[in-house]
């Protein structure tokens, strides 16, 4: 008999072959990271409470009622209590939700769009456009991100923007030169693989090499860096926001409330603790998810 193997066998290798490539598909990976299945059930509650806010509150966020400030958690049906003006601030933290995490996702994907095609052109070109684009990176990079965007900020306010859309592009332009040195370090690396220079060898365009055949191959480092800087940009907006430079009341912002709840630390702490609690939370809960996703996209992170 000849050593062949039967159809069963093949059959066999092949549903092995099937179940490995299930298993090792990035969801799955990501399903046997704890830490991440933790930050992906962290985020989805806030984005479901930033989605579903007005089905979710139980009471208007900006309804005042002066007979009742500062009231405990759980004191007359306020399962976290009011703030100053007696606004019950578990309605104002699912609202702070949304404005939240429209603020940061807006934020990075201003940042990571603008970022990215400064990073793209710059490795790809070289030359003096190269040092003309990074130089002017350099040059946003000397300020502080948090200096950058209170700056950016009042320059905005001066134009009559809208407040929320003002907070984004602050935060957005803050991380521009965050992505763009990242791309540029990727695009410099693989702009000289074979497989560019076979591209450039049959007639390819510069624009079709950059965006068909460069850009997949940096994608996966710029979605593990904005998945982290998200996490960032709810800080930012909070921060902003308790500086009075973003969101104003009495539009409910965790940032807002925070710097509410700072002057009556000593006869309502809920307020302010509360919101910190959120803010904490939510920025865990990205961090992990950050982190899982990296181990999952990173061929150099085996576990």
């Amino acid at each position: 008999m000849t050593m062949r193997e039967s159809p069963f066998d093949i059959k066999n290798q092949e549903e092995i072959i099937r179940k490995e490539r299930k298993a090792n598909s990035p969801f799955n990976k990501l399903k046997r990271n704890k830490t991440a299945m933790i930050g992906l059930v962290i985020v989805t509650v806030m984005v479901i409470m930033a989605i579903f806010a007005p089905v979710l509150a139980p009471q208007d966020p900006n309804a005042m009622k002066l007979s009742k400030v500062h009231l405990k958690p759980g004191e007359e049906g306020h399962i976290f209590g009011t703030d100053e003006f007696g606004r019950d601030i578990l309605s104002r933290i699912i609202y702070g939700a949304r404005i939240s995490i429209i603020v940061a996702v807006g934020g990075t994907l201003v940042g990571g769009s603008i970022g990215i095609l400064l990073g793209l052109i710059s490795g790809f070109k070289g030359g003096w456009v190269d040092s003309l684009i990074m130089r002017f990176m350099d040059g946003m990079l000397a300020f502080p991100f948090i200096l950058l965007a209170i700056v950016l900020m009042t320059v905005l306010s001066d134009m009559g923007n809208n407040e929320e859309l003002n907070v984004i592009l602050a935060i957005g332009i803050a991380n521009v030169p965050n992505y763009a040195r990242l791309v540029r370090a990727q695009v410099h690396v693989i702009k000289n693989e074979e497989f560019c220079q076979a591209i450039r060898a049959i007639g390819a365009s510069d624009t079709r090499l950059v965006f068909q055949h460069i850009l997949p191959n940096v994608l996966s480092p710029i979605i593990v860096f904005a998945s982290l800087r998200i996490a960032g940009a709810i800080i930012s907006e909070a921060a902003l926001s308790f500086l009075g430079l973003g969101i104003s009341p009495p539009t409910a912002s965790w940032g807002n409330m925070l710097k509410a709840g700072k002057d009556v630390l000593n006869t309502a702490p809920h307020v302010a603790t509360i919101s910190g609690l959120f803010i904490l939370i939510t920025v865990l809960g990205f961090n992990l998810l950050g982190d899982g996703v990296r181990d999952v996209l990173d061929p150099k992170m085996k576990r």
